[in-house]
């Protein structure tokens, strides 16, 4: 590994962890020349997921679009950073473990909108409407009726 303060690639490992989810590695190090520390991550190689987007294409699957996505929804609203974080890995996991290598951009909307719905409502809404793309009040309004129904339930 080498040092980020003085280039050396001879280094010990001074502790090691497993991070809390069991998907991570931490090591701190200690430069053999500089005495400095640092900290690395080991994670597992993970097989590049392929979206499958509605009109046939396929790209990568690419974490930054669903925080931009719940970042938006979440604007001024009470869901703090690290929520919309673990909401974003839980996701993210939950895909790697049911999909190999292709999901349709559906059933990840699908997914946050689950996910979403017991964290905030009003931002799922908000997704929903963006993800669902209403055309006009009426659909909005039904996905309002459903949203009540579902709270009395």
């Amino acid at each position: 590994m080498k040092c980020p303060f003085c280039g050396n690639i001879e280094d010990k490992v001074v502790d090691s962890r497993i991070s809390s989810e069991g998907d991570a590695i931490r090591r701190r190090r200690e430069c053999l020349k500089c005495q400095r520390r640092f900290t690395t991550y080991e994670y597992i190689e993970k097989t590049t997921l392929m979206v499958i987007k509605t009109d046939g294409r396929r790209e990568p699957f690419d974490r930054n679009k669903i925080l931009s996505g719940l970042l938006k929804a979440c604007e001024k609203r009470p869901v703090s950073m690290k929520t919309v974080e673990e909401l974003v890995d839980a996701i993210e996991r939950a895909l790697q473990r049911t999909y190999d290598k292709e999901v349709n951009s559906k059933d990840i909307g699908e997914m946050v909108m689950h996910q979403l719905h017991d964290i905030d409502e009003v931002a799922y809404v908000r997704f929903a409407s963006v993800y669902r793309q209403f055309t006009d009040i009426n659909q909005f309004l039904g996905e309002l009726k459903d949203l009540l129904n579902k709270r009395r339930a």
